[in-house]
């Protein structure tokens, strides 16, 4: 039988594990959906899921869901990264809804797609909420 020998020996201050600081706050929801369709993508092409119904019987949601939540993959790579970089907010909440980011996504050409989101960026000052909340969207992009 073999013997391991070993000696416990106490953390001293500077070897103590430093603790992760944790950002106050939550991410914006927009994030938490775009990093969701990316691991759903990758689900479906790894084979782990055969197609989107197969997603919404595992996830427990609506095939119509996963069908928007989807769109979200055809945003252009620099935009994605973008949103998944995006800064945590008291509440999660960012002035980008998810439905114009899906509108965002709606473009075929990457260029327009990212005119559409910088122009929805620049609006920060409450446009794009005052124009949801009339019920008037512009396609001005």
């Amino acid at each position: 039988m073999n013997e391991i020998q070993f000696q416990l020996r106490p953390i001293r201050a500077k070897e103590a594990p430093k603790t992760a600081i944790v950002a106050r706050g939550k991410l914006p929801r927009i994030a938490e959906v775009v990093a969701l369709s990316i691991g759903f993508d990758d689900l479906i092409r790894r084979g782990l899921a055969k197609d989107y119904s197969h997603l919404a019987r595992l996830g427990c949601i609506s095939k119509e869901r996963i069908g928007q939540i989807m769109r979200l993959v055809w945003l252009a790579p620099d935009i994605q990264q973008e949103i998944l970089t995006l800064p945590r907010t008291p509440r999660g909440k960012y002035p980008v809804s998810e439905a114009e980011l899906r509108q965002v996504a709606s473009m075929l050409l990457r260029d327009q797609q990212r005119a559409a989101w910088a122009h929805l960026t620049t609006t920060r000052d409450g446009t794009c909420s005052q124009e949801r909340a009339s019920g008037s969207h512009s396609n001005a992009w």
